[in-house]
């Protein structure tokens, strides 16, 4: 019997150790900054038998010839140094980088109108360096010439480039879809009706929500855990990610129809300070009170102005809003639901029946918790 419970011991250790290790690793290699990766956006408009592509990306990364299809932060990639080099480069330096690799670039950005069209960069707006922590939005503006005949077009989205949420302009009922590396649009038409219907909107931004908690929204995935890790039951659980989830679907919802804007620079060192919070009081609490599920509503207000954010950058299309903004809100509760989902099946299941699944599981990990927030609140705020 005793040797059952020390080799219970010795595992029990072990397998925490490599949870919270994993977790820190994580982290801390991120920097905290949990959107590194965001899909270009992509707006066309044919006008006068000219098409004008203009595409909002992360130029740099595709200048170090990162692959970013399910890149979740640019830190992974092997050509990271080159990448975070480029980002110290001003408009005069990098554009010509810019223009060399558009010229082999674009021949893998297959646009076809009953033929493949020619594509040329026009311009290359590239903002002045800021913090070279984030990443910058530039704009590679494309033109090309549409046949007279033509009355559709499709747009292939080259494999390695990431995400593209793609936008017809200047139509009515004009197209929005998101791309993937390797996926082609279907037919658009030119005069416009190619607007999805609802149910299609809300299947294209399901997956984008879910993205942004699994994988890349891992400021949000330690603030779930912190919540996880408050009691082993499930009803409390239940309780804190009620609350948590009708403020961030407020807030999301405000945020994504404009009418309440916060700076990033506030919302994002709040939301690494609710983190701590809820860690350090997983601490000293034993179980859920009255009031942590009101305090949890209020950081989810901060959280949901994040995700706001988020899908700002993406943009919603005029005539799907609510359709675009359940599918991504919704995808974000799926994405949340699975790390609940993995906590409990790599941790609840084989331990929290034990006596000492507190002071060897639920401390540990909330302390891990505490300390990866309290760096990331030091990181947005200070460095």
């Amino acid at each position: 019997m005793n040797i059952r419970k020390t080799l219970w011991a010795l595992g029990n250790r072990l397998a925490v150790t490599i949870y919270l290790s994993s977790i820190a690793l994580t982290a801390l290699v991120s920097g905290g900054n949990a959107h590194e990766v965001t899909p270009t956006i992509a707006d066309f408009r044919v006008e006068d038998g000219q098409i004008a592509l203009d595409l909002r990306l992360n130029v740099e990364a595709f200048v170090a010839g990162i692959n970013l299809d399910g890149m979740d932060d640019t830190n992974e990639s092997d050509q990271a140094k080159d990448y975070d080099s480029l980002r110290g480069l001003g408009q005069e330096e990098l554009e010509p980088m810019v223009r060399q690799f558009a010229e082999e670039w674009l021949e893998t950005v297959r646009v076809t109108a009953g033929s493949t069209l020619q594509l040329s960069v026009s311009e290359v707006v590239i903002p002045e360096v800021g913090d070279i922590d984030l990443p910058r939005a530039s704009y590679l503006l494309l033109n090309g010439r549409v046949p007279e005949t033509a009355r559709s077009l499709t747009v292939y989205w080259p494999k390695g480039s990431g995400g593209v949420v793609l936008r017809q302009n200047g139509v009515e009922e004009p197209y929005t879809g998101y791309l993937q590396g390797g996926e082609t649009t279907p037919l658009i038409p030119l005069a416009g009706g190619a607007a999805l219907t609802a149910q299609e909107t809300f299947v294209d931004y399901l997956p984008i929500g879910f993205e942004h908690i699994l994988p890349l929204g891992l400021d949000h995935i330690l603030f779930v855990l912190g919540l996880f890790f408050l009691s082993p039951r499930l009803r409390p659980l239940l309780w804190q990610v009620s609350a948590f989830t009708v403020a961030h679907t407020i807030t999301l919802a405000l945020g994504a129809l404009g009418w309440v804007l916060v700076s990033p620079n506030i919302v994002e060192p709040l939301i690494a300070a609710s983190i701590v919070y809820v860690a350090v009081e997983n601490i000293f609490l034993r179980r859920l009170t009255v009031w942590r599920p009101l305090v949890i509503f209020g950081f989810g207000l901060l959280h949901g102005l994040g995700f706001a954010s988020i899908l700002g950058d993406i943009g919603l299309p005029g005539d799907q809003f609510v359709a675009a903004l359940i599918g991504f809100n919704v995808g974000v509760e799926l994405g949340q639901l699975t790390v609940i989902a993995i906590a409990f099946a790599t941790v609840s299941v084989w331990f929290r029946a034990h006596p000492k699944y507190r002071g060897r599981v639920a401390i540990p990990a909330s302390i891990t918790i505490a300390v990866i927030g309290a760096y990331w609140f030091v990181e947005r705020v200070f460095l």
